[in-house]
């Protein structure tokens, strides 16, 4: 397993993890950006993707964001993104650091392997402290966010959903 850039190669696997996500009701980061893809083509779909990372294609509001997929051979896994800097919303329920796991690909470690694996890259990006935040009702997302190091700050309301438990982990060790 590897964290790789966005890339046409895993077009299909990709395709069916959305697909996944649609089915077993999960929120995914993707929705709105699958839907998409009908009027852009998925070639220029992973151009804006790995261009999100020099401040292109951006929604209002979003900053700059380095983004890998989590593949095995030519399975799409999960995808994570390293925010280059935090906005107000990022410092308060959003953090550094987004990603997600294939709902048929849970619970087998991939979650823990993905935050270590981005965790080097977030080194070369010159951050030295992560934020990372879940909601306080995410038991799986807290382990695995305290497994990599993640010391609790503290909770905070979150009008939109669940609180969050905002999470840092001092990556200069």
């Amino acid at each position: 397993m590897k964290l790789v850039r966005p890339s046409a190669k895993y077009e299909k696997s990709f395709k069916q993890a959305v697909q996944e996500f649609k089915d077993a009701k999960f929120d995914s980061h993707y929705h709105d950006a699958f839907a998409n893809l009908q009027n852009i083509g998925f070639d220029e779909f992973v151009k804006n993707e790995v261009e999100k990372s020099k401040g292109k294609h951006l929604q209002k509001g979003y900053v700059p964001e380095t983004v890998f997929w989590l593949v095995e051979g030519n399975e799409y896994i999960g995808r994570i993104s390293v925010r280059h800097e935090l906005n107000d919303n990022l410092l308060r329920i959003g953090g550094h650091i987004g990603y997600e796991i294939r709902p048929s690909r849970r619970g087998q470690g991939y979650g823990t392997a993905i935050l270590a694996k981005v965790l080097t890259k977030v080194r070369r990006l010159g951050i030295k402290r992560v934020l990372l935040t879940c909601d306080a009702t995410n038991i799986i997302s807290r382990r695995i966010i305290e497994r990599a190091g993640g010391v609790l700050e503290n909770e905070v309301s979150n009008a939109s959903g669940p609180n969050k438990l905002r999470f840092w982990i001092d990556i200069t060790r």
